[in-house]
């Protein structure tokens, strides 16, 4: 089903349905509305100044812009110039802004006011916005292009975690992202009158998984600062106010929504990012078509769907069937398949998969192998995780084969925060996990020892320290400063016998007043502490932004 899929290069697609439904909107954001035809114009006016900078094919253009118009403006006008663009999210710490900028080597950095922003060497800075005037609003023709637009052609790059220690840049291009916005489109029920939220950051490729089937239905993207996004109220409230009809959502978001009521009923969930718990599953599907999804970005963000979830039975959703035009496979060690039932290596194959890693091309050929089971010269990408077939054809997910992992749906790996802290000078070794001491808080937990015995590393400063690098969400939320790293007989790491965090603070001093004892009460009962003082650090004893949302519910 699915393989008549119309595959052109991204902004044919979208000029098409500029052409369908010129007045339609395209986007809202806060109070105001964009047409097609005005989203359209401002990016063409924005892709011949980017011409004339040297945009073209397998060109890469950093886009280092918050989420708004103008970040889809210049996202639509990379594409259109027919460049690959790169979302660099402004919020990152400046060393891993700067890393990927160095990486990426863009032809063009474009940003959203002159200051700020160092620009590598040889690259040209566009203002976006101010740099529009002058230039003709109508779609550009091949001859203004510096060469043809192609499917082949490089649409975005998407840096991921990498287990070195450094991320590592995906090369998509535009031959998956139509078969997986038809594919959305028809099993979401997108039409014209819906309206999608783009939840995920930029940066992350769920957000294409957002806008293209929303943009190839003729639907509304509803674009929000991400004080609006904030889950809690602040979403609750945006979802209900912008009329929100469909949402991605990783699983964890959803026990905070719920304390303020959840969402309308009306509104289609699909959940990605992360393994949905049963219980979760069971309660959110009730009344409302709630759908589980699972992809890697190596294979342009989404390869597998359930069906739409059943209410009220408490059992592991499945991450379901491949989407249209996309293959999977469990195999064992010697790529065989496994029968139904016995986990195995998950391989996915077809029309989405990426092109492999940007000037990576040692790690492109070790994920990226032959299908045996495919048409010839056909490629599968190994993702690393582990899953089984049910009897009934769906899929599903039992965890992971290496060190990455999935928390509050961003993927980590734990490589590259154990090479941050063995970077400080005062460790000499570090091994970071993920814990769930309490059922359903998952919380990122770092071990170090110490490089000198006698001079013992400061935790909160450990944790400074990796920040500065990292961001938030690949921050441990305790560092526990061991003298020796617990062994097996064949003497490797022994994880089972870490010790579980101790997030007692130091010194306490106790609330002064009602306020301050009220406050105190609600940020022990979401740690999960018995004694929380004033002078206490919330994210010190534990915390995460998830968290934080509990306690401004």
């Amino acid at each position: 089903m699915g393989s008549d899929v119309v595959v052109a290069p991204l902004p044919v697609l979208f000029e098409r349905q500029v052409a369908r439904t010129p007045d339609a909107v395209a986007v809202v954001c806060g109070d105001g509305v964009v047409s097609y035809a005005e989203l359209n114009a401002r990016a063409n006016r924005l892709a011949r100044l980017l011409v004339g900078r040297g945009v073209g094919p397998e060109s890469v253009v950093a886009l280092v812009l918050p989420r708004s118009v103008d970040l889809l403006v210049a996202m639509l006008a990379v594409l259109k110039a027919g460049g690959a663009y790169v979302p660099v999210d402004p919020q990152y710490p400046v060393e891993r802004v700067q890393f990927m900028l160095q990486d990426a080597d863009p032809v063009a950095v474009v940003v959203a006011d002159d200051s700020g922003i160092e620009i590598p060497e040889g690259a040209a800075r566009v203002v976006v916005g101010d740099s529009e005037t002058g230039f003709a609003s109508g779609d550009l023709s091949d001859g203004e292009r510096l060469s043809v637009l192609g499917v082949e052609g490089a649409a975005y790059v998407i840096y991921t975690s990498g287990s070195t220690g450094r991320p590592k840049g995906v090369v998509v291009s535009h031959r998956g992202v139509p078969n997986l916005a038809a594919d959305h489109i028809a099993r979401l029920g997108v039409t014209g009158g819906s309206r999608l939220l783009q939840f995920a950051s930029p940066s992350f490729d769920a957000a294409v998984a957002d806008i293209w089937p929303a943009w190839l239905a003729g639907a509304a993207l509803v674009v929000a600062s991400a004080e609006e996004l904030v889950p809690g109220r602040a979403l609750v409230d945006l979802v209900v106010r912008s009329g929100v009809t469909h949402v991605t959502l990783p699983p964890a978001v959803l026990p905070v929504l719920e304390a303020e009521g959840g969402l309308p009923g009306s509104v289609t969930l699909i959940v990605a990012g992360e393994a949905c718990p049963p219980d979760v599953a069971a309660r959110w599907a009730q009344g409302r078509r709630m759908l589980n999804v699972y992809g890697p970005t190596e294979a342009t963000v989404a390869s597998t769907a359930s069906d739409p979830l059943v209410g009220g039975v408490v059992a592991v959703p499945p991450i379901g069937r491949p989407l249209w035009n996309t293959r999977a496979y469990v195999l064992d060690a010697n790529l065989q398949p496994v029968p139904v039932g016995v986990t195995g290596e998950l391989y996915l194959a077809g029309v989405q998969l990426a092109r492999g890693y940007l000037n990576r091309p040692g790690l492109t050929a070790e994920r990226f192998v032959v299908d045996p089971y495919g048409p010839a010269g056909e490629r599968m990408y190994r993702t690393g995780d582990v899953a089984r077939w049910r009897a009934d054809g769906n899929l599903e997910y039992v965890g992971r084969a290496d060190d990455q992992v999935k928390l509050r749906g961003f993927r980590i790996e734990l490589g590259e925060v154990e090479a941050v802290l063995t970077g400080h000078p005062q460790v000499a070794q570090a091994a970071v996990l993920v814990r769930e001491d309490r059922p359903g808080d998952k919380r990122l937990t770092a071990y170090v020892v110490p490089s000198n015995s006698a001079e013992q590393p400061d935790p909160a400063a450990l944790r400074r320290y990796v920040g500065k690098s990292l961001p938030e969400f690949m921050v441990p939320t305790a560092v526990m400063i061991l003298e020796a790293f617990p062994l097996t007989i064949n003497r490797k790491l022994d994880r089972r016998a870490l010790p579980t965090p101790d997030y007692v603070a130091g010194s306490y001093r106790a609330p002064r007043d009602a306020r301050e004892e009220a406050l105190c009460a609600i940020l022990g009962e979401v740690l999960g502490l018995e004694r929380v003082g004033i002078d206490d650090s919330f994210f010190d004893l534990g915390g995460h932004s998830l968290l934080a949302t509990r306690v401004v519910s």
